[in-house]
């Protein structure tokens, strides 16, 4: 009896804490006051909205929130706005790379392969502050286990650019993503060791329908907004001569299907005719590359609608450094010899043509993320570089469909656009040059609505 007592004491008192706790919430959720919507009026500049040539003159924006909600030639101040006088100072959108490789390219392939994970993501937060900082406010990864570091990222934890995630690449056993040693690795037993690369999410090498559907809907289930395979030889991978065509059309085709029923897309690296035809025939929408592509094909990727992601790769000083006569030096002089044709004929033929870097294992060359940009004016004039870099990239990034991470106009200066905004220091669609120094020419950065730099206060 003297049990059931105390047991009903006990009922009625932890109502009486639970109740107390319930008050306490509540009045704490009253008494908070809604925030202000963060606004910033930028007033006195010339807009390059990312579409068109001709530059606005004497605009002012108005961002509330993440969103560019005001485009005008006067307008109100706002209550409670910072206000910011442009001088007659170009606004642009925030420019985006569709190729980089955020866990790889601010460190060595020496150092990669023997690190401590902990650190390599630590090095990789490091690199992604120091490119938004270099006006990329969006990219597209495309191999590598960036995950972790979008998350951090949309977070808040740390400043970095938006990512668009592929999670880790799918090659072919003897492919461009297969880092395994032929001495110590190979033959491979039904229960196989995974290499440090498909443990640590870089790559996955898969042989077969079966497998290349389970690597592929690995990635998608980690997140990935769309899925990167490679079809062809590589220059920096050891095992693959530049030449060769990789994965069955059939193998392609599934990881084409697997993508496709999550309602995004493929993308390949692939520098041959051979492997990119193959590849567009398989259902793939984007080729990565490509610079030893002749007329035919070329002519083809026009005619399927495909994007091609090009990179501007020179024999120059911004080339990844490889041992004088290795071969992988050899390869990256036989791409190289390619890149000015195939940006004539994907000229000729109105291909759908995105701008990336592709930075690799180099902390210096990472750096020169807008020098790669300003290169692109041996092809191009300003103003279509920067459209490639800011609109156009911004159509690339949409075809993940209801995968995109971040739903939203991007790549544009205009109302109901996602802020993503750049103020240069002159006019970049006369001397496109100023976006190789951003440092010094990008005096304002902002990301979703929050300004990243600001060198005017």
């Amino acid at each position: 009896m003297k049990d059931a007592i105390k047991l009903q004491e006990l009922k009625v008192v932890l109502c009486v804490i639970a109740a107390v706790f319930t008050i306490a919430a509540n009045n704490a959720l009253a008494s908070e006051e809604p925030k202000p919507v963060a606004k910033t009026l930028i007033t006195n500049v010339r807009i390059f909205n990312g579409e068109n040539e001709n530059l606005s003159e004497n605009m002012c924006v108005l961002v509330e929130g993440n969103k560019i909600v005001s485009i005008a030639k006067s307008t109100v101040e706002p209550e409670n706005a910072e206000v910011i006088d442009g001088e007659g100072r170009t606004l642009m959108p925030g420019l985006i790379d569709a190729h980089v490789h955020m866990m790889m390219s601010d460190i060595p392939l020496s150092k990669l392969m023997m690190a401590d994970p902990n650190y390599v993501t630590l090095v990789a937060g490091k690199g992604a502050t120091a490119t938004l900082m270099r006006g990329f406010t969006s990219v597209r990864d495309l191999g590598g286990p960036s995950f972790g570091l979008k998350r951090a990222i949309d977070e808040g934890v740390l400043p970095g650019p938006r990512i668009w995630p592929a999670g880790a690449t799918i090659s072919q056993t003897s492919g461009h993503g297969d880092f395994r040693s032929p001495h110590h690795d190979v033959p491979a037993g039904p229960c196989r060791c995974l290499h440090f690369t498909e443990l640590e999410g870089f790559t996955s090498v898969a042989d077969g329908r079966p497998l290349v559907l389970q690597a592929v809907r690995e990635q998608l289930m980690k997140g990935a907004s769309q899925i990167k395979v490679m079809a062809g030889g590589g220059v920096a991978s050891d095992n693959d001569p530049l030449d060769v065509s990789q994965y069955t059309e059939d193998e392609l085709k599934a990881a084409v299907q697997a993508t496709e029923a999550w309602n995004t897309y493929v993308t390949v690296h692939a520098y041959t005719p051979s492997a990119i035809q193959k590849s567009i025939r398989a259902g793939v929408r984007c080729i990565e590359h490509g610079q030893l592509a002749d007329e035919a094909t070329v002519r083809l990727i026009a005619e399927s609608g495909v994007w091609w992601s090009m990179q501007p790769f020179l024999d120059d000083e911004d080339a990844i450094p490889f041992p004088e006569g290795s071969a992988n030096r050899k390869k990256q002089l036989e791409m190289t010899a390619g890149t000015d044709n195939a940006y004539r004929l994907a000229k000729k033929h109105k291909v759908k043509l995105a701008w990336g870097t592709d930075t690799l294992f180099d902390p210096v060359l990472a750096t020169k993320q807008g020098k790669q940009l300003a290169k692109m004016k041996r092809w191009f004039t300003p103003y279509e570089v920067l459209k490639m870099a800011t609109h156009d990239n911004a159509q690339l990034l949409k075809l993940c469909g209801p995968r995109n991470p971040y739903p939203g106009e991007l790549g544009v200066v205009k109302e109901g656009a996602l802020a993503d905004l750049i103020l240069v220091d002159g006019n970049p669609l006369q001397n496109l040059d100023l976006v190789a120094d951003p440092d010094k020419n990008f005096v304002i950065i902002m990301k979703n609505g929050v300004i990243c730099k600001n060198t005017l206060r």
